[in-house]
């Protein structure tokens, strides 16, 4: 980060505290055993939450809409859901990442924003609305919902990077039952569940995984 002093010099405002980039993501670990007694605070919660959400996503929609659980007993309660993984009862907060399906019912609203903050004038947003309302409900339910799940997808890992980034951990996870999810917070059928999102400190570091060769998964030009 960089702050301009005047149109030939910028000076560095980055925390030497601060973890690089390539740090974060060298040191990210699916982490499955957590120190119950370290607590994230809601404050910290909402900040991170407020990193994630600078992500991309179709339309500039955001879909994603967040279930935050930090109640002992409430995550307890979510550990047969969640097929007896045990960093659900563990970790400080449990982030349950939903899909909003009818994301688009906030078109006038997220345009409407863009507009008083000068980002494109009214009669811009009045067409992307128009075009966004009339577009998402169209879709096939199929398509509709692998949109929204990439778009979540997007604003997870974000969230990951972020959370790493404070010195904590997660592990992403898809393995539970949705449907029981859904009954036990009484979820409607607008929301689509995607990610489970386990947060807080580590009792026990993540094992090093390896990845595919880049030769083997990248193609220039041809396949």
């Amino acid at each position: 980060m960089t702050t301009q002093i005047d149109s030939q010099v910028q000076v560095s405002t980055k925390d030497a505290s601060e973890p690089s980039f390539a740090s974060v993501l060298q040191s990210r670990r699916s982490v499955r055993k957590y120190d119950s007694s370290f607590v994230v605070t809601e404050q910290e919660i909402r900040e991170l939450l407020e990193t994630a959400t600078k992500a991309p996503s179709s339309s500039n929609m955001q879909p994603w809409r967040f279930l935050v659980v930090t109640d002992a007993e409430l995550k307890q309660k979510l550990v047969p859901i969640a097929f007896n993984q045990q960093q659900v009862a563990e970790a400080s907060a449990i982030v349950i990442v939903l899909g909003d399906l009818e994301m688009y019912k906030l078109s006038e609203q997220i345009y409407g924003q863009a507009v008083e903050a000068g980002y494109m004038t009214k009669e811009v947003a009045d067409n992307f609305a128009a075009n966004s309302t009339k577009m998402y409900p169209s879709l096939p339910a199929d398509r509709l919902k692998s949109l929204v799940a990439f778009d979540t997808g997007l604003v997870s890992m974000q969230l990951m990077l972020a959370v790493r980034a404070k010195g904590l951990d997660t592990v992403p996870m898809g393995g539970f039952n949705h449907d029981q999810l859904k009954e036990f917070f009484g979820i409607s059928d607008r929301y689509m569940p995607t990610l489970m999102l386990p947060i807080g400190k580590a009792a026990a570091e993540g094992h090093p995984s390896t990845r595919l060769p880049l030769d083997e998964i990248t193609f220039f030009n041809k396949m």
